[in-house]
């Protein structure tokens, strides 16, 4: 497996639901913010202080769009006020145009994943309205942290 990455979120109060757990639409805003630091904030070693992000590499005018996600719930988690939320992220595939992260979201550390999650991602370029191609250099990127599917329940 290739290199991952690993942010904490801070956990909100609108994250949980009247039961008092953290609500599954949150758990998805959580990884989703995970996933956009991960696009911009990766580290990526011999690379230009300054330059970071698994996308630094995209033309000008493209964006990443969410294709598909697919989200397995393992456990409840259950709202601490000031805890943080662990998520642990890498690249499972690699397309021509898109590409797939897995992730898993933790409560604690050193405890289980509380959810699984996969999230395909295209690449789309504003200037041609149409998707992207991936060019070497974001390749490259990707494949440092290539690794396993998550596993998700399908």
């Amino acid at each position: 497996m290739g290199e991952t990455f690993t942010t904490q979120i801070q956990a909100r109060f609108r994250d949980i639901n009247l039961a008092g757990h953290v609500d599954n639409v949150e758990a998805v805003r959580v990884l989703d913010e995970a996933r956009l630091e991960f696009y911009r904030f990766a580290p990526l070693p011999g690379l230009p202080e300054g330059l970071t992000g698994i996308l630094q590499a995209a033309d000008d005018g493209v964006t990443d769009l969410v294709a598909t996600q697919t989200i397995t719930y393992n456990a409840e988690m259950r709202f601490a006020p000031y805890q943080h939320f662990r998520a642990r992220l890498w690249v499972s595939r690699i397309g021509r145009t898109s590409f797939t992260i897995s992730g898993e979201l933790r409560v604690e550390d050193g405890g289980s994943p509380a959810v699984l999650w996969e999230c395909t991602t295209v690449l789309w370029d504003h200037t041609a309205g149409t998707s992207w191609p991936l060019n070497d250099a974001v390749r490259a990127d990707l494949e440092r942290y290539l690794g396993e599917p998550v596993g998700v329940r399908r």
